[in-house]
């Protein structure tokens, strides 16, 4: 058995990604709440950072004229790129992007969107203001990740954040020159022995 805590490497995880029902049932949940809160308009460019194998993207695919995925890992972008060709889907382009390191893209967006990727993000305040500026004018910024925790969530030793308060996330986004920022909770991810129970919120934000 391994007993190792380093975190484990995204590249190796990705070929058996898709294989959690859990992650595929996450990533409908935040679509479907999505799409009823924001409800795309024709010509719509959607925009996912930290995609991993495209989950989300693909619940969304059909109610967006264009998406840009976006991601680090080499090994998730193969995945997703295998994907994209097996569907035949033509609306979709991954891009192997990290915004802590890397310049903005030239291209703006309608929507922004990302699951379960800001607690790995040291730095909150410095994405934010990163996605506010790819948003065209009044685009949307949709956030799903977990309320805050013990730190119990992660089996192995994790950096990053152990959640995040909702009311300090807001204060954040609104600093980052957000606007209507509003909080629903749309998943419960439940996992451990004994099972414990982790809230997944979603934060839908309008471009000022």
């Amino acid at each position: 058995m391994n007993t190792s805590t380093s975190t484990p490497s995204f590249d190796e995880r990705a070929k058996l990604w898709d294989a959690d029902p859990m992650k595929t049932a996450r990533a409908q949940a935040v679509a479907d709440a999505i799409l009823a809160n924001v409800r795309p308009t024709e010509g719509m460019r959607g925009f996912e950072y930290g995609c991993g194998t495209g989950l989300l993207s693909f619940c969304l695919q059909e109610h967006l004229q264009h998406i840009t995925l976006a991601d680090s890992s080499t090994g998730m972008l193969e995945v997703l790129r295998e994907k994209i060709a097996a569907t035949g889907c033509k609306n979709m382009a991954s891009v192997q992007l990290d915004l802590t390191t890397d310049p903005l893209p030239d291209e703006r967006f309608d929507i922004t969107y990302s699951l379960m990727t800001f607690h790995h993000i040291p730095g909150t305040d410095a994405i934010l203001r990163d996605l506010h500026a790819l948003l065209a004018p009044s685009g949307y910024l949709c956030i799903a990740d977990l309320d805050s925790e013990d730190g119990s969530f992660h089996s192995y030793e994790f950096h990053g954040h152990k959640g995040f308060d909702r009311d300090d996330l807001a204060r954040r986004a609104g600093a980052a020159g957000f606007r209507n920022i509003r909080f629903s909770t749309v998943f419960t991810i439940r996992k451990g022995s004994p099972e414990r129970e982790y809230p997944v919120f979603l934060m839908i934000a309008e471009k000022n």
